[in-house]
């Protein structure tokens, strides 16, 4: 059908983030809005990442692990004091920005990552006044914590 609407990455997280906000099972997110490039399911996971983050910067908490996905809207030039870290922002289906910092000392980098893509994580949260930082996306040489991961485009860097 030639002249049928689609839904922008922006149109799609605002609606998902109403949504979820009404009461919607996130389970059901994903099958009212469909699936594909920048467009952003919501599984469990992810829902209850969201929530976990928006509590914790509401509450100003820090070192908490958080699995879950969102979309790519910066890509930022590599932090290169000390360690080197890949930096992006993304946005979570709750409308909330996080900043992504993925050591690239400990991990590879994550190839071809661009605006307007879903990315999923699991990492450490921690607080600051814009939104918040999730580090530790990759495996801990010392073994003390849970490794964390990236997952984009079908490839997993740990």
């Amino acid at each position: 059908m030639k002249n049928k609407a689609t839904i922008t990455t922006a149109g799609t997280l605002a609606l998902a983030a109403v949504l979820y906000f009404a009461g919607i099972s996130p389970q059901d997110i994903p099958r009212i809005l469909g699936s594909g490039e920048g467009r952003l399911s919501a599984p469990s996971a992810s829902a209850d990442a969201d929530r976990m983050i928006a509590e914790a910067f509401h509450e100003r908490r820090s070192d908490i692990i958080v699995e879950g996905s969102g979309i790519v809207v910066k890509v930022l030039p590599d932090d290169t004091h000390g360690s080197p870290h890949q930096r992006f922002i993304i946005e979570l289906i709750s409308g909330q920005s996080v900043l992504v910092s993925h050591n690239i000392d400990l991990a590879p980098r994550v190839d071809d990552l661009r605006r307007g893509r879903q990315i999923e994580f699991r990492g450490e949260y921690e607080w600051n006044q814009r939104g918040g930082v999730i580090h530790w996306t990759h495996r801990d040489p010392q073994g003390r914590r849970r490794d964390g991961w990236l997952r984009y485009a079908g490839r997993t860097y740990k």
